[in-house]
């Protein structure tokens, strides 16, 4: 019984930690190297938002949440549907930043902007469903807001690996055009590289390992946005070597995470989302400070 618990239940848990603390990360330095800005993650850009209104309109519109027979708990009965629509959510959401910024020019400032307006749009959105919903939809949807590992299989760790893998590889292989857009924009084109589509692609491919693992695990902040901030810090902004930082460094932060929500209250199970909020605000305020002083 240990056996099949530990093979069947607590492993895929485990890399599935690992896979998306790494693949957040990675995508939040992308992000942050594509845009100039320190504040540039999946959370920051309204990607995470777009998932959770995605998430509650499957729960709303197609009935995925259910009070289960001892109706004392919520569940969500058709987890694949709500994974679909918080998935196409997301991409929907980086299709618009896309989108709109290729008007201006793909200029960074205007992908912060309108992520920016898009998250709160989706935010808007997602308390009107919650308004007119049921008490058990209303429960369904804050429960799959939660982000947390325990929902992972071993089928659903293989498509994220599948996407976080050759994702993180092709960044890898763009570290030096990150390097040159660190200089500004200007000097990147002088050195070769076409801005414009480094920008677009860059975002895509990142939103896309992101609503992959959104979808899949909820939302976990903080990851994407503390990662490579600390990275950057101890090893430099070298894309070379922050980038393969920034995937050791999450997906042992939010293994660590993961462990620990399980203890903290054991038995019941702690939501890894709230360690990672509360470990990662205050790390994110000591690092903006630290360098404030320096």
């Amino acid at each position: 019984r240990a056996d099949v618990i530990v093979r069947g239940i607590r492993l895929p848990q485990a890399l599935a930690a690992m896979v998306a603390g790494g693949g957040l990360a990675v995508s939040g330095a992308v992000m942050q190297a594509i845009l100039r800005n320190p504040l540039g993650s999946p959370f920051t850009l309204g990607i995470s938002h777009a998932a959770a209104f995605g998430a509650a309109f499957a729960v709303m519109a197609l009935g995925s949440g259910l009070m289960t027979s001892g109706r004392t708990a919520v569940t969500i009965t058709n987890p694949y549907v709500t994974t679909l629509a918080a998935f196409a959510a997301s991409l929907l959401a980086s299709g618009v930043i896309v989108a709109i910024s290729r008007l201006r020019g793909a200029r960074p400032e205007t992908m912060v902007l309108t992520g920016v307006a898009l998250g709160a749009l989706f935010t808007a959105a997602t308390l009107f469903l919650q308004y007119f919903a049921t008490d058990v939809q209303l429960a369904a949807m804050v429960f799959w807001t939660f982000g947390d590992t325990a929902r992972a299989t071993w089928g659903e760790l293989g498509l994220m690996t599948a996407v976080v893998g050759p994702g993180f590889f092709y960044f890898w292989a763009k570290s030096w055009n990150y390097n040159a857009m660190d200089a500004g924009d200007e000097t990147a084109k002088g050195l070769g590289v076409r801005v414009e589509r480094v920008r677009i692609v860059g975002m895509l491919l990142s939103s896309l390992v992101t609503a992959v693992l959104i979808a899949f695990l909820g939302i976990i902040g903080f990851v994407g946005l503390v990662v490579p901030h600390m990275f950057r810090r101890i090893i430099g902004a070298d894309h070379r070597f922050l980038l393969p930082a920034s995937l050791v460094g999450g997906a042992l932060l939010l293994l660590a995470s993961d462990t620990a929500a399980r203890l903290i209250l054991a038995p019941h199970l702690l939501p890894v989302s709230v360690l990672t909020a509360f470990l990662g605000a205050p790390t994110f305020l000591y690092l903006i400070v630290r360098g404030k002083r320096a």
